[in-house]
């Protein structure tokens, strides 16, 4: 499943952050103008989730793993609820 972040939120106007959910692993995209970033995460790697959601405005996604955060912004309330739910279920089903 691939969410992508608004383009009218700070820092994604011209290249939008997108979030795949695959089915063992995140890829979080940050394209750039001549280059871009990617990061693959697995789902047991993550420890920890934190969303930011202002009343007005775009959600921010907060991952941890041990030792880092990755942090992304621009998304909405309900797509940053969703992508939390799937990553929810998929860790509990790897504890399992």
């Amino acid at each position: 499943m691939k969410f992508t972040a608004s383009r009218l939120s700070e820092g994604n106007k011209v290249f939008p952050t997108e979030i795949i959910l695959e089915e063992n692993s995140i890829e979080i995209k940050s394209p750039g103008l001549f280059s871009g970033d990617s990061k693959y995460l697995n789902y047991e790697d993550i420890t920890s989730i934190e969303v930011d959601s202002p009343m007005i405005g775009f959600s921010t996604l907060r991952l941890f793993l041990t030792g880092n955060k990755i942090e992304v912004h621009g998304f909405s309330k309900s797509d940053i609820k969703q992508i939390r739910q799937i990553i929810d279920e998929a860790r509990s089903k790897r504890r399992r």
